[in-house]
């Protein structure tokens, strides 16, 4: 048998079908256009495969349990009816152009993260192929889609779907997604996909009819653990880990950015995640093309991103720290884990390790959270002041421009995009996008669209009010959320813009402003950020209320750039006198 579910293509008009689906007594291979059903026999672990004459791309298929119940490919590609409808045969073969492409290192890379559905007034993978041209001028090297998997209706932040191996039709389906990446690589930059392997949506999820993929031993915020280490789990595991490896092999994906990995509990010897490190390592040997994973984790916890066999070996993970650190100095807010944070300091150890707690005591966690990362190098680590999460994830959906003052802004642009670290920018961030972002759904399941509606409104209890909690369900919200991105180009914005893209360029010029260990102190309200490399250093000077005379030049070093230049929107004139205004950055150069 061939390794890997889902429909395949065989020559010009035949298609071979594979399903692992153990529970149920009887199986069916349903082709609803030409009204037939093949009955399908299977193996001693649950695999049934067969070949069929006369069916090629755009065949509709489904399977039929039992004699009754009628579900979908969960390993379809593209599901063209929505989550409750028949599977579509898809050919995969692709005339790629990218051949000349290879992502550089991860850490000269700044990733901008999207939402395809908001990003354009399309809401397609082709509006945002239009937009890869000016986001390779602003400096971006890497993309980053939310998860593209299948979700009820057309509005969807993503991390709802429930089939790993297909392509939201909405968005373009599968073809539109691999139009996208080989335009991004054409424009030489990177694609990072957000996938879920720690659960599945609720409404659509047909898994467990065919398989045991859930497990009662763990429980995860999102209910029953995916089962990866009890009974059957090695199929399982197989399942999702040939999920992740096509979107490298058949979409020329150059990262996977794993959700919430807190959430994959797994006591086996081997980690899922590590074989999945492991696998991607063996693919890349074969196939010349090599894929990063990068983790987000609330685990606190450096093994993430330490080499196997002692750690789980993921490339890089997202600094929460980081964000955390910085949002709460800047805003002052201490609620829910911003309780934990607020002094300039920590920002400074973020900046300086990635990590603000290592076994310190966490008032949100009720004791010592995190480990050492003193021996880590700081691309282990992407950081940023704005995601999805973080402002989506706030009753209104504000950016950090509708929470603090402009010069506050331009400060967190310098903190992200000069750190030592992987910067990366949320979509609309680089010119303060007006437009919220919000949380948003479009559920058919009507008790499901009330739940959703009701929880949201009870997890913000002080924002109920005039203007009330926006309601996920209401096809408004989603449309507020849709990206004004004319804005870029006038007052303010443009002047924003414009700083984003010159702190990036000096990022992409300098050695010394990019990933590389730096020596990170303290004065009052004033750090400093020294990096050398290459013969030359650098000095962040990063004012967080504070007000202190420069007198250049500092050592032989020259100043490159003031965040609170005219040009950028501030009050000071270019090439002042070095002056290190409150809530301001400065830049300087000086030879190593």
């Amino acid at each position: 048998m061939s390794e890997r579910a889902g429909s395949h293509p065989v020559g010009a008009h035949a298609t071979r079908f594979r399903v692992w689906a153990p529970r149920p007594k009887e199986l069916e291979l349903v082709l609803p256009d030409q009204k037939r059903a093949i009955p399908m026999q299977r193996d001693a672990q649950g695999w049934a495969e067969v070949t069929l004459d006369g069916v090629g791309p755009g065949e509709r298929y489904a399977y039929r349990l039992d004699g009754e119940r009628v579900r979908p490919d969960p390993a379809g590609a593209l599901l063209p009816d929505g989550v409750h409808g028949a599977a579509q045969v898809v050919d995969l073969a692709f005339g790629w152009r990218d051949s000349g492409f290879r992502p550089p290192p991860l850490r000269d890379w700044s990733i901008y993260e999207l939402h395809v559905g908001v990003f354009s007034r399309e809401g397609t993978f082709e509006g945002v192929e239009r937009a890869l041209g000016s986001l390779r001028e602003l400096g971006i090297r890497a993309i980053e889609l939310m998860p593209v998997a299948p979700f009820p209706g057309s509005r969807n932040w993503g991390y709802d779907g429930v089939n790993l191996y297909a392509v939201h039709a909405a968005y373009g389906g599968p073809k539109g997604l691999q139009k996208l990446v080989d335009a991004a690589h054409r424009a030489e930059l990177a694609v990072v996909l957000d996938v879920v392997f720690n659960h599945f949506g609720p409404e659509g999820n047909y898994h467990a009819d065919f398989m045991p993929i859930f497990t009662h031993a763990h429980h995860t915020p999102w209910g029953d653990g995916i089962n990866y280490d009890g009974p059957g789990s090695e199929h399982v595991r197989r399942f999702v880990i040939d999920s992740a490896l096509r979107w490298f092999e058949d979409f020329h994906i150059d990262a996977l950015r794993l959700d919430a990995i807190h959430g994959i509990i797994d006591g086996s010897p081997k980690h899922v995640l590590a074989q999945l490190g492991e696998e991607v390592e063996a693919l890349c040997s074969r196939t010349g093309r090599c894929g990063h994973l990068i983790a987000e984790s609330d685990l606190g916890e450096s093994r993430v991103v330490r080499a196997r066999p002692g750690g789980l070996g993921m490339d890089a993970q997202w600094s929460d720290d980081f964000h955390h650190a910085l949002h709460a100095r800047l805003t002052g807010e201490r609620h829910g884990y911003y309780v934990d944070f607020g002094s300039t300091a920590q920002v400074a150890k973020a900046l300086e390790r990635g990590y603000v707690f290592e076994g310190e005591d966490s008032k949100f966690r009720g004791g010592p959270f995190g480990d050492s990362t003193s021996d880590l190098p700081p691309e282990k680590f992407v950081v940023c002041a704005q995601n999805h999460d973080q402002v989506g994830n706030r009753g209104r959906g504000e950016r950090l421009g509708q929470l603090v003052s402009a010069d506050k802004v331009r400060l967190a642009a310098a903190v992200t995009l000069l750190s030592p670290h992987v910067p990366l920018l949320f979509m609309g961030e680089e010119y303060g996008e007006s437009a919220p972002f919000l949380y948003f759904t479009s559920h058919g399941d009507p008790q499901l669209a009330k739940a959703v509606s009701e929880g949201r409104r009870k997890e913000f209890p002080e924002l109920e009010g005039q203007e009330g909690i926006p309601d996920p369900q209401d096809p408004r919200t989603f449309e507020r959320s849709v990206l004004h991105s004319d804005e870029q180009h006038d007052g303010a914005h443009a002047s924003l813009l414009a700083l984003h893209r010159e702190l990036l360029a000096l990022r992409r010029a300098h050695p010394s402003l990019g990933c590389v260990p730096a020596t990170v102190s303290q004065d009052g309200e004033v750090v400093r950020v020294l990096r050398n490399s290459s013969g030359e250093k650098s000095l962040l000077l990063l004012a967080f209320d504070a007000q202190e005379s420069v007198s250049p030049p500092i050592n032989g070093m020259h100043l490159l750039l003031d965040t609170s230049d005219a040009r950028f929107g501030g009050p000071a004139e270019q090439g002042g006198s070095g002056e290190l205004r409150p809530w301001s950055a400065q830049v300087w150069l000086g030879r190593g």
